[in-house]
């Protein structure tokens, strides 16, 4: 019982305990190796002097993260930079390595600018050094503002008109198909079943009238003939040009046998009368 009350004093203490930095220090060079600028950092001055950096200069940026009370080195779970550009809104995170204990190190090479550096514009750059421990309470330190050149704009990608907004689609549909006159539907109605007239008329003048309905000889044929002729119907009502070939393939085959045997026996017939 005396451990674990123990143990939570001390959860309690350590989460009571703040993180400092000591000896925060910066040092601007140009590309030849030459201190432009070196200084500490103060955290208690509320008006710090910008820093330039120029096209091909060097900033580095030193410093220990340590407890505040005992100054002793801390490695913090999390520690980055941020960059914000008040201006613009746009903003960049660039995290730190801090070593077992405490000290990091930062290099900003304007030549090759990290990725995590936002576009930037006339305004300077506020740099704000953010850490979070689970075993101390978080810190956030402004440091200093930042000037840097104002950045190029953005090259144009040869498919970027592609993603573009078009201009809005406006569909126009053509007016409901009329119908023909009544006359006109008419008179085509009568060319379409004219070949049934014909076909019975040429008919009743070869067959018998009293066996013509009831050959089991003809009767196939003229059943197939029927089927065409609903197939058509059917084709007007639902089907497709497709399935219309298909299923009337099929049905020419029976029709074609069907039609050769009524003719042969019809011609049979015909020649036992004139005999």
């Amino acid at each position: 019982m005396f451990s674990l009350l123990h143990l939570s004093l001390l959860a309690v203490a350590a989460q009571a305990s703040l993180l400092s930095l000591h000896s925060p220090r910066l040092t601007v060079s140009d590309s030849t190796g030459n201190q432009l600028r070196s200084e500490t950092i103060s955290l208690a001055q509320d008006s710090q002097i910008p820093v330039e950096l120029a096209a091909k200069d060097i900033l580095k940026l030193t410093f220990q993260v340590v407890e505040k009370d005992s100054e002793k080195g801390v490695q913090p779970h999390q520690t980055f930079l941020r960059f914000y550009d008040e201006k613009s809104g746009e903003e960049g995170i660039q995290p730190i390595r801090v070593t077992p204990g405490g000290k990091a190190k930062f290099e900003l090479n304007m030549a090759k600018p990290p990725l995590s550096l936002p576009p930037t514009t006339d305004a300077p750059l506020k740099v704000t050094l953010l850490i979070g421990s689970s075993l101390y309470s978080p810190l956030s330190i402004d440091l200093f503002d930042l000037v840097v050149p104002r950045s190029a704009p953005a090259p144009t990608h040869p498919d970027e008109a592609s993603f573009h907004p078009l201009p809005e689609i406006k569909h126009t549909f053509r007016p409901d198909q009329k119908l023909p006159p009544r006359p006109i539907s008419a008179i085509f109605t009568v060319l379409v079943l004219s070949p049934w007239v014909v076909l019975l008329s040429l008919w009743t003048q070869v067959v018998p009238i009293q066996t013509r309905l009831l050959s089991p000889n003809v009767l196939p044929f003229i059943l197939s003939l029927g089927a065409f002729e609903g197939l058509l119907f059917w084709y007007w009502v639902d089907l497709k040009l497709g399935q219309v070939l298909l299923y009337g393939a099929i049905l020419s085959i029976p029709t074609f046998f069907a039609g050769k045997h009524a003719l042969s026996n019809i011609a049979s017939k015909r020649l036992g009368i004139r005999n």
